[in-house]
């Protein structure tokens, strides 16, 4: 770590840098919540290096990371971006994600091709709850992690408020390596607690001094707990007897045991960065502390029939598991996809088999292709590097294949292999969208499909019954950013209009009506008179159609015409255009003609019996109720029962789940439930998240039903 070699790092500016084996690659996920400084800290630790010479701003619209047009507008990230560099000899791919909680797809692929993660907490602001629920999934999977808390010089900067905010939300095994030094407001630079050195920063450059004696308390409280804590987790159960003894540990063993339990994912070290400052204890506790590829367990792995494979390990000379972890399409450049690789080799022109399944829901249809590797690069932002290959344990670009998508798997063509796809979050937002123009139309569902393949979170629906074009997003900023990709990059306007919820109608009431289709003018004609009895069915009681014509006063070939026309009639509705559910039709009784009667004849007649019957007894119509499981923290449980109530829903009971956190389960109709996704993020302060599954109908209140009828 930084306290070992203080000095000592190599750029690449201008390069690619490369790899010659795992051990010298470490993958590291930049997480935090939008504004907590991710992209910031990436450049500065590529300046630190020497990729880039210029550190860019976010405000500026000239970071690496943040490239995109629509993250230049907004001046947020809302892509995964590869941001490599070098230091002393190890390569490390940082990982830019996200930190809005509506592009949590990236957030997630990120976490899926890394090995351990940074978790970035501004010293303005603290933790967020989708920080904090991060960094538990992060702890059910064991990854390692250490956190940076940026912004130490803000002007409302508060280190040790902020600090002790991690410590308590984070949990155990959370402390400083390094405290800063403030001077009139002013960061001068940092004490290195187990060196017990300062390192300056006042010139603008590294130098090492001896703390002031100002410091000696804040030290000694410090260090002790971090000296107590490191030999917690030390393999030596001795060193603890020794240091309670009072005998001085060196600081080469406890560096030696912190850094593998910070490769465990049982310590978590904190850091601190500034402008200019910080950088390089950063850099060494990943290169030092965080674990290489092959140290970090191999995600699941089975043949296309679904029979586990074992024995696969991150080796280079190994068989070829690689995954599509981000997928972008330029219209000039074409697809390219971002893909780590986990075991094998990728080299420019081989041809590999391509694998995607278990997405069909969300329109990526299961396929097994082979293509061809076009060219290999380094993405460093915009910029494409080329590199001769892909090891195992690196991440890469692949230009032009085709059929890949985000989260398929490449693997050797005589020996196609698949990997267990990573979770992710369903799409609840559903937004209805219409081309502006039959140019635009023509354009659509091409534009579409390149969208879906870039994007897991994104699933697409072709309503046949609202006949809408639904895109199912993750939230409002989702949707503006999806919206924005089709006009800009792929030149399709698109506007969004009023999402209309699948109803649907049923009788209140029983009654007998006529349908007469009697039409002779001469020549042949059209002759049927049927007369029905209808009668609503309970819920889920579907349809039912009932014979009861006696002396043949219908003729036997023309009974199911009459059905025919009914379920017809029913598919269209009779009051709102909607169809008509839980239903019993009786045919009992009619006339035919010798010459003028026929099967369409008797459609007709059914179905004008069953609009004659919508005008003698109430229609009324059912909307969808789902059942509703909302995982909210218990800080606001009482806030979304509230709010469930007001939405017409019928609460059925809560649980605990875990520490501090409440699972409620109600009954909301649809029509509730359309800004759902927005509306709990803003009163759980985005930690809350809900699934919906389709219950059944009920009667929507007259006063709603009158106002669909008349729209």
């Amino acid at each position: 770590m930084a306290e070992k070699n203080p000095g000592g790092h190599a750029g690449a500016a201008g390069r690619a840098p490369t790899a010659d084996s795992a051990d010298a690659i470490r993958n590291v996920v930049l997480v935090g919540h939008s504004g907590a400084g991710k992209t910031t800290l990436a450049e500065h630790l590529l300046a630190a290096t020497g990729t880039i010479q210029r550190i860019g701003r976010v405000e500026d619209g000239n970071t690496v990371s943040d490239f995109d047009e629509v993250e230049v507008r907004q001046q947020r990230s809302v892509n995964l971006a590869l941001a490599p560099l070098v230091h002393n000899g190890i390569k490390i791919n940082f990982l830019d994600t996200p930190g809005y909680a509506d592009f949590v797809g990236d957030l997630r692929a990120g976490l899926r091709a890394a090995d351990a993660a940074l978790f970035v907490v501004s010293a303005s602001e603290g933790v967020d709850g989708l920080t904090q629920m991060l960094w538990e999934e992060c702890a059910q999977v064991g990854m390692p992690r250490a956190v940076v808390i940026t912004k130490i010089d803000h002007q409302r900067a508060d280190f040790d408020e902020v600090l002790a905010t991690c410590q308590d939300v984070f949990g155990d095994g959370v402390a400083p390596l390094y405290l800063p030094v403030i001077t009139n407001g002013h960061v001068n630079g940092l004490i290195g607690l187990l060196s017990q050195k300062f390192f300056n920063y006042a010139t603008g450059t590294r130098a090492e001094k001896e703390p002031g004696p100002e410091y000696e308390a804040q030290i000694a409280e410090h260090r002790d707990s971090l000296i107590e804590g490191i030999i917690q987790e030390s393999e030596d159960e001795s060193l603890m007897e020794r240091y309670l003894s009072g005998e001085p540990i060196e600081t080469k063993i406890l560096i030696e045991d912190l850094e593998k339990a910070v490769a465990r994912g049982s310590f978590f070290p904190v850091l601190c960065s500034g402008t200019g400052i910080g950088a390089i204890e950063i850099l060494e506790i990943i290169t030092q502390g965080f674990p290489a590829p092959a140290e970090h367990p191999m995600p699941e792995i089975t043949t296309l029939d679904g029979n586990p494979v074992k024995g696969i390990t991150c080796d280079p000379d190994g068989p070829l598991v690689a995954e599509v972890v981000k997928t972008t399409s330029d219209p000039y450049v074409g697809r390219i996809s971002l893909v780590r690789v986990f075991s094998g080799t990728l080299r420019p022109d081989m041809t590999v088999h391509v694998s995607g399944h278990g997405l069909a829901d969300r329109g990526h249809e299961d396929h097994d292709v082979d293509e061809r590797i076009g060219t290999l690069t380094s993405p460093l932002g915009k910029q494409q590097r080329g590199v001769a290959k892909g090891i195992a344990g690196d991440i890469v670009a692949v230009a032009k294949l085709s059929r890949a998508e985000t989260g398929d798997t490449l693997s050797e063509v005589d020996n196609p292999l698949l990997m267990t796809s990573w979770t992710m979050p369903d799409p609840l937002l559903p937004v209805a969208i219409q081309a502006k123009s039959k140019a635009d139309e023509d354009k659509l569902s091409q534009a579409l499909g390149r969208l879906v393949a870039e994007d897991p979170t994104l699933r697409l629906e072709n309503n046949a019954e609202t006949r809408q074009l639904v895109l199912w997003c993750m939230g409002e900023a989702h949707t503006d950013v999806l919206l924005d990709r089709l006009a800009k990059r792929h030149g399709v306007e698109v506007e969004r209009i009023d999402l209309r919820v699948p109803l649907r109608e049923t009788f209140g009431g029983q009654c007998k009506a006529m349908g007469r289709n009697v039409k002779q003018t001469g020549g042949h004609g059209q002759y049927a008179i049927c007369h029905l009895e209808v009668e609503p069915l309970p819920s889920g009681g579907g349809f039912e159609f009932v014979d009861k014509i006696v002396g043949g006063v219908v003729p036997r070939q023309f009974i199911p015409s009459v059905e025919k026309g009914v379920r017809a009639q029913m598919e269209r509705g009779v009051v709102a255009g909607y169809p008509m559910v839980d239903v019993r039709v009786t045919l009992y009784d009619g006339k035919a003609h010798s010459v003028d009667s026929s099967d369409m004849a008797f459609q007709i007649a059914g179905q004008l019996a069953l609009k004659e019957a919508a005008t003698k007894v109430p229609t009324l119509l059912l909307e969808p109720v789902d059942e509703l499981a909302v995982l909210v923290a218990d800080d606001y449980v009482g806030s979304v029962m509230s709010d469930l109530s007001s939405r017409r829903g019928r609460v059925l009971g809560t649980e605990p789940v875990g520490t501090g956190r409440t699972l409620v389960k109600a009954e909301v109709p649809e029509l509730e439930l359309t800004r759902y996704a927005i509306d709990l993020r803003s009163m759980s302060h985005g930690t809350g998240t809900f699934t919906r599954t389709f219950l059944r109908y009920e009667p929507l209140p007259s006063h709603l039903a009158s106002k669909v009828t008349a729209e």
